[in-house]
């Protein structure tokens, strides 16, 4: 399926001016920033995909670095995913904060979730093509998006830098990206995909004008990851019981 740019790409170029527009849903009880010593880190609360998905990605991600070396590998510094929500929120906060996703999927349960990988797309992000697997959207999955969203809100803050990256390493639009993921990113926005790796932009191009076989698949569970650059799942902080 040819589809050279996503909505996404369109979104991440707007996000610096959306970032002062952000508004979270419930409550506004955001935090400044505060030079109390307290570290920040960027999190991902996220879909852990099924076999099926994690193939599929490998082998994306396999193409990707044959053409780009400098390119990441896949690998538990890596993980592929789904995004559901990206933050800033406190460390002292995180017990907190994963008892409130618990809360969530008491309700919602995301193994019974049914998804489609639809295409291979990508964005223009920190010079290279980043490389997606487009996901679906649906009914359930936006719900259980909101309930994330109303769950997580009072434990973020803004204000991120590079530092609440792992490895304290992260390019600008990275750290834009995540102080304006709510305004750019959920309910209408809602991009769902897996992130296959980078490569070069003319690349790309020639790979997501090949046919692409749609594939259903379910998630295993539910984690909680600290960011790497590019929006990666670098360090895995908290998994919901029964994960796989």
């Amino acid at each position: 399926m040819k589809r050279p740019l996503t909505i996404l790409a369109a979104v991440a170029a707007l996000t610096i001016v959306l970032v002062a527009r952000t508004r979270w849903t419930g409550p506004d009880t955001r935090e400044s920033v505060t030079a109390d010593g307290d570290s920040l880190l960027a999190v991902d609360v996220l879909l852990l995909p099924d076999p099926a998905m994690i193939a599929s990605a490998d082998a994306l991600n396999a193409r990707l670095r044959a053409d780009y070396p400098a390119g990441y590998r896949l690998d538990a510094t890596h993980a592929p995913h789904i995004t559901l929500l990206q933050c800033y929120v406190r460390a002292r906060n995180l017990g907190a904060l994963t008892a409130a996703i618990a809360g969530v999927l008491a309700a919602e349960r995301p193994t019974e979730l049914q998804l489609e990988a639809q295409a291979v797309v990508y964005t223009f992000w920190g010079g290279v093509a980043l490389t997606l697997i487009n996901v679906g959207r649906t009914p359930a999955l936006m719900r259980m998006q909101e309930r994330v969203i109303q769950a997580v809100s009072p434990f973020a803050v803004r204000g991120g830098t590079a530092a609440a990256f792992a490895g304290a390493e992260a390019n600008a639009e990275t750290i834009a990206w995540v102080e304006g993921f709510l305004a750019a990113a959920t309910g209408a926005r809602y991009s769902p995909h897996v992130t296959a790796g980078v490569a070069s932009e003319a690349f790309v191009k020639r790979l997501i004008a090949e046919p692409f076989a749609a594939f259903t698949f379910r998630p295993t569970g539910v984690a909680l990851y600290q960011l790497g650059n590019f929006g990666t799942a670098a360090r895995e902080l908290w998994r919901s019981p029964g994960s796989r």
